[in-house]
């Protein structure tokens, strides 16, 4: 079944991404991102569109950008994106993927919505507990380092800290290992380091310095021919629920 994912470029949409191209069910064909047309950059997070473009080529799917105002009303986003579903539908796409966890009504909300233009919400994170998330998250592979917090939750020394094992260990009794308690978790590349990877071909790790390969590739790639290793940057944005 055709397939597009709602991309942020996060800890969540990446591991969403990740089951999804496991999952012989679907075939993922397109990227989509909300985008400030007056800042260029990711809607909800700001992370630079230059970023986000320079993720997509990485993983070797194409990206789509739903460009916004910077503050759209509920009106003004439900028409734009009522614009893109329609279009996605008539490319025949079937499905749309989110990295949701929790949240019912955003939930209900997602599948209202599509449901008007004959499509399918699928949500490969749904209700998993969060701190295997976390754990399998970093065993797949993925590497991140926090580069923004909120100092209502987490002291600033946990800047530029990489979540690891230790990480984990030290974090507050009150903060949920994937955010999901106070906010949410936000999985970002930043500055120069275009280093995301979703292409290790058993021995060889494909790094910044080589050429994206194409989704055929990672669509081919199964737990016993391929390894995850991806190394990205993270803003830990933690603000009040």
């Amino acid at each position: 079944m055709k397939a597009y994912i709602n991309w942020s470029g996060g800890k969540d949409s990446s591991l969403a991404l990740y089951h999804t191209l496991n999952d012989k069910n679907y075939s993922v064909e397109k990227l989509l991102t909300n985008v400030s047309g007056e800042y260029q950059r990711i809607s909800m997070h700001g992370v630079r569109e230059e970023l986000l473009e320079q993720q997509a080529t990485a993983i070797g799917i194409p990206l789509q950008k739903l460009v916004l105002t910077d503050q759209p009303s509920m009106i003004e986003y439900e028409e734009h994106m009522m614009r893109t579903m329609n279009q996605l539908q008539q490319e025949r796409f079937t499905h749309s993927v989110f990295g949701d966890i929790f949240l019912e009504d955003l939930k209900i909300y997602r599948e209202s919505q599509l449901t008007k233009v004959g499509m399918t919400a699928v949500f490969p994170l749904w209700k998993r507990n969060t701190t295997e998330l976390i754990h399998e998250f970093i065993d797949l592979g993925f590497k991140t380092i926090v580069v923004c917090v909120n100092e209502k939750y987490l002291d600033k020394s946990f800047c530029g800290r990489i979540i690891n094992e230790d990480f984990i260990r030290d974090l507050p009794e009150n903060v949920d290992v994937c955010g999901e308690n106070v906010s949410s978790t936000h999985l970002f590349l930043m500055d120069r380091y275009l280093i995301i990877r979703l292409l290790l071909l058993k021995e060889k790790l494909f790094t910044e310095n080589m050429q994206p390969q194409s989704s055929k590739v990672i669509i081919a790639f199964s737990r016993r021919l391929l390894k995850i290793m991806v190394f990205i940057f993270v803003i830990f944005c933690l603000s009040d629920a």
